[in-house]
Order: C-alpha cells, then structure tokens, then sequence
C-alpha cells in the first residue's frame, strides 16, 4: 500500500512539475561564454526554419550555467546548460538533491585556447613552462622552491620579448579556466620540475601528495600581473586594448573573429588553427558541451527538435556554419546524434 502511494505522490510531482514547464514555450540556455556563439548561431537558425520560438541563450559561465540548470525542474529553471567544461560530480549531486535526475550530455565539437596579444606587439612563442614560470607564486629556482619575482616574459625565457608581464586570464568560474590551470599551468609546472619539488614537500600518503603538489602548481600570483576576467572574450580584448603589453587568453573562434585586433601565439612551436586541434597537434584544446535536462523534453515545446538541430551536420558538421565560426567539428558526431535521438542519458562520470 505505502509503495502505491509513493507511486502515486511521485507521478503527481512529475504532472506539476510537467504544468509548470508547459507553461513556457521558449527554450532556454545559460552558461559558458565560449559555447555562447555557436548557441546563438543555432538558436537563430532554429527560430527561421522550425515554428517554435528563437530559444533564448544566456552567458554567465560554465559552472554558473550548469548551477542554474541544476536548480530543479519546472518553467523558472532553464532547459540547457552549455559547457567549455565537463559536468562535475558536484553538479549532478546538486542536480539529484533538487530533482533533476537525468542529464543528456551532448559533446559538439572541439575547441581550441589560444594566447594572444596586440596586433601592432611582438611576436610571442610561449610553452607551458613559460606561462606557468610568469604566473605561478612560486616557481623552481636553483633546485629549490621560491617565490616568484619575474618582471617580464625574457625574465622567464630569455627568448621572449623583454615585454613586462601582465595576463588576462579566464575568472575561476569559466570552463575555460579549468583548461588553462591543467594543460597549460599544472603542464607547465611538471615540466619546469618545480611539481616534483612540491610533491618532495607534501606530507600523507600518495593520492594527498600529488593532491597537494597540483594545488601547489595552481596558485598564482596576486601582484597584480595575473589578472582574473570574470566577464566573457569582449572584455579580455578591452583588456589588451587599453593594455597594450597584455596578453589574453581566448577561444580559438573568437580570436579568429578578431585577427585584425590580435596576435596570437604559437604553443609548443604549434600555431593554433582549426586543422592543428582536429589533428590533435596543437595541444591546449577541449571538447565544448551542452546539457540537457531530460525531464523538459516532450515538455517544453521544440526542445528534443533543437538539441537534433543542434548536433545535425547542416550545424555542427565539417561544413556546417559552427565550423565556419572556428568549431572543430566532432569525428564521433553520428554517435552524438544518435544518442540524441534516444534521448539517452548520461551515465557515472569516468
């Protein structure tokens, strides 16, 4: 009998909830603002050739996207949460406590982080190391940790320009912050050989070690030469634009919207391009996502005919217009599409 019941009160929450979200007829989207121009390059085409209203598609970040989608189920929460990062397993807690149980993860394409600095500037060919050796706090010096006094890029490889350093990074809560701190900061601090050092100075057993010497490799310095950027790629180039000596980090598409404004930098001796990130040469890249919240589908009017939209080679192929924009386009799309099409959900993260 109290099973019964449960049922009962279980499928009355879902009829509720289900009333709620019928009650908007706009699709809606938040989150990174590296995914935000192929969103809006979808929904636009989306509102002109399907009879369902343009969705609305919002910035904010990444983690703050997947945060808003994870705030429940009904008309006040959205429908999508896009990515430059992977969901974190704190997020589908988040979700499972306000009943959000099933998450479509929807993998779209690639994208590359390219550095770049003023057009009319020097020429910049930087490595891990050298961005981790003018960022970090403390760097390996003579065999031993110390704090770090570097004043310009030449003070960190005598090959780079003498220019003063000063960095416009990605704000903690962009996908593409945590891209920059891994393969580019904690590389950079491997390859430097200061983590070793760090990891010598940890204390516990192995998994604490290593846990401590990356946190370690990720504290950057806060003399004013790194700087957070908590607002999306416009304001990193207003940044450089009135900071001539600045160097910026930027989605691979928008520095191609702007390579009348900027120069960008080669990492490891490969120039960023589309073809380098397909390839997998260049090696600062990362796959962009989208999140479905699968209790709107069938809901929310539209939502199951955008994501199908979204991931068909008409948009998100080779030749398709996200790929014009300076999307690298998935080799594993036709999977992609069929996993929407079934609307399967995402499984444990691995």
């Amino acid at each position: 009998m109290s099973l019964v019941k449960l049922t009962a009160s279980a499928l009355a929450i879902a009829a509720v909830s289900a009333t709620a979200a019928a009650a908007r007829d706009n699709i809606q989207s938040a989150g990174s603002s590296t995914v935000l121009p192929y969103a809006t390059i979808v929904a636009e085409a989306f509102g002109e050739n399907f009879d369902f209203p343009t969705p609305v598609v919002e910035s904010g970040g990444s983690g703050a996207g997947r945060k808003k989608m994870c705030e429940g189920v009904g008309e006040n929460t959205v429908d999508i949460a896009n990515s430059s990062s992977r969901i974190t397993q704190s997020d589908i807690d988040l979700c499972a406590q306000n009943g959000v149980t099933e998450i479509m993860e929807v993998r779209f394409g690639y994208d590359g982080i390219v550095f770049a600095s003023d057009i009319n500037g020097p020429e910049f060919a930087f490595t891990p190391a050298d961005w981790f050796g003018a960022l970090a706090a403390n760097v390996a010096k003579d065999g031993a940790i110390a704090a770090n006094t570097a004043k310009t890029w030449a003070d960190v490889n005598p090959a780079l320009p003498a220019q003063d350093i000063l960095a416009f990074i990605p704000g903690t809560k962009h996908g593409t912050r945590e891209v920059f701190d891994v393969k580019v900061i904690e590389e950079g601090c491997k390859d430097s050989g200061a983590y070793d050092l760090f990891l010598a100075a940890a204390e516990g057993d192995d998994k604490a070690k290593k846990s401590a010497a990356v946190k370690s490799c990720l504290q950057l310095r806060t003399d004013g030469v790194s700087v957070d950027i908590d607002g999306d790629y416009t304001e990193t180039l207003a940044r450089i634009e009135a900071n001539k000596n600045g160097i910026g980090v930027f989605g691979l598409s928008f520095y191609q919207n702007n390579t009348d404004k900027l120069r960008v930098a080669t990492i490891d001796g490969v120039m960023p391009s589309v073809e380098a990130v397909a390839s997998g040469d260049y090696p600062v890249s990362r796959p962009l996502y989208f999140y479905v919240k699968k209790a709107h589908l069938g809901v929310i009017p539209g939502l199951k005919e955008y994501i199908e939209f979204f991931v068909s080679d008409d948009m998100a192929g080779p030749e398709g217009p996200l790929a014009a924009y300076g999307l690298v386009s998935d080799p594993e799309l036709a999977a992609t599409q069929q996993m929407v099409a079934d609307e399967t959900p995402m499984g444990p993260l691995n």
